[in-house]
């Protein structure tokens, strides 16, 4: 693809690593600022990227530059199905203090990157937090849930995109790859090349070292022993913790298998007890990459953990990216991540339509949401579907790829 001249600039909020202006920046932006307070995330944005970052708390008045895009997201341990979900948690608030600084700056253009879980917290009211402020400022914006794995990500790696127009309505990219591999994923985007798998994604890494920091950095490994050596032995590509015997489980086990979710959704209903250790398949996208990723995914052929620079690789950071931190701080930025592949097909796509934008003179009295889309499934939990009926009749999405969902869903709801 031609790049574009670096004349659209882009403030990144909630920056972390830097995964979001990577893919930016391969696209052709001009990553101005970036913002986060994160001490291993500054260290690690400043060694990849300049000097050009802020460490601010996003919840003090700030004065930040004027840009075309404003790209970022709140830190999502607040909603993380990966954790416990805390009601009232401030990390929540950051959705409130996103919006403020894309109305107080007002770009052209707005980019929201989150976990799932951001669609039920706190019964789904940061979704309101986000759209109602934004929609009565004149933006017109889609929010879906996506999987990385059908924009080239070699992870199944669920993920809710808004993106915002002010005045002007943008195209939501369209997936590059079919997924597979995973429930749900076999009948979509049968048209496309299939999406890069974990093999893929490790081709060319040489054997790690044993020793930190290894080549590539993060590129080592503990040798497993004891009771974990155990389980490795034992686990098949694809089995996990439920396919041990009771012996080599985690003593938490039994406890967290018979945990009940907080939306009143019984585990069994979503996929059984926890999968703790897990094997990877080779020829299939990896599972997402979390910060628990290092200890909980043993390689394909392997009897040892993935390292810190193969986690990397599977959230396609290149090799020359440098972390910066504990191990443990390493691992959770990468976790944390937006996959630069997937912000840059995003960037790409935003790319074309801003060369070719002609925004009105005056700012229009209120936008629109263009389309919801809050999963792939046939079966929504009750919040879910509650935070659905709810947006269909505040916003009224127009999207015709989906309204007749919505019409369907209120239709459900309503009986």
């Amino acid at each position: 693809m031609k790049m574009i001249n670096k004349r659209f600039t882009v403030l990144d909020l909630f920056c972390g690593a830097g995964g979001m202006s990577l893919g930016f920046t391969k696209a052709g932006f001009n990553v101005v600022c970036s913002v986060d307070n994160y001490p291993a995330a500054v260290e690690t944005y400043k060694t990849n990227f300049g000097n050009h970052i802020v460490n601010l708390d996003l919840a003090d008045d700030l004065d930040l530059p004027l840009t075309d895009v404003i790209t970022g997201g709140p830190p999502c341990q607040g909603f993380s199905s990966a954790g416990v979900r805390r009601m009232g948690d401030k990390r929540n608030s950051l959705v409130s203090n996103y919006v403020e600084i894309i109305l107080r700056n007002k770009p052209k253009v707005f980019v929201f990157e989150n976990v799932e879980g951001f669609l039920t917290a706190e019964g789904g009211e940061r979704v309101f937090d986000l759209l109602e402020p934004l929609v009565d400022f004149g933006y017109n914006i889609h929010l879906r849930k996506i999987n990385a794995a059908e924009y080239g990500v070699p992870q199944h790696r669920k993920r809710v995109i808004g993106i915002g127009g002010l005045g002007w309505n943008p195209v939501f990219p369209a997936p590059t790859h079919k997924p597979f591999g995973a429930p749900g994923t076999f009948q979509k985007h049968t048209n496309l090349p299939p999406a890069p798998t974990l093999r893929d994604a490790l081709e060319g890494l040489s054997a790690p070292d044993n020793n930190n920091p290894g080549n590539p950095q993060g590129h080592f490994f503990k040798t497993l022993s004891g009771i974990d050596l155990s389980r490795a032995i034992l686990l098949k590509q694809g089995q996990t913790m439920r396919d041990l015997p009771s012996d080599l489980r985690h003593d938490s086990y039994s406890r967290r298998a018979n945990r009940r979710v907080q939306d009143g959704t019984p585990t069994k209903k979503r996929g059984g007890a926890p999968t703790g250790v897990r094997r990877l398949i080779f020829d299939e996208p990896c599972k997402a990459i979390t910060g628990g990723a290092r200890s909980e995914f043993l390689h394909p052929e392997l009897h040892r953990n993935l390292t810190i620079r193969e986690c990397a690789r599977v959230q396609t950071f290149p090799d020359n990216f440098i972390f910066k931190g504990s191990q443990s701080d390493q691992i959770q930025l990468i976790g944390n991540a937006v996959p630069p592949v997937l912000a840059q097909v995003i960037a790409e796509s935003l790319a074309i339509q801003l060369e070719h934008l002609s925004l009105p003179v005056d700012l229009p009295i209120k936008g629109s949401l263009l389309s919801f889309s809050p999963t792939d499934s046939n079966g929504y939990s009750p919040i879910l579907k509650e935070v659905t009926k709810r947006v269909i009749q505040l916003f009224n999405p127009v999207d015709a790829q989906t309204s007749t969902l919505f019409q369907m869903e209120a239709s459900l709801s309503n009986r």
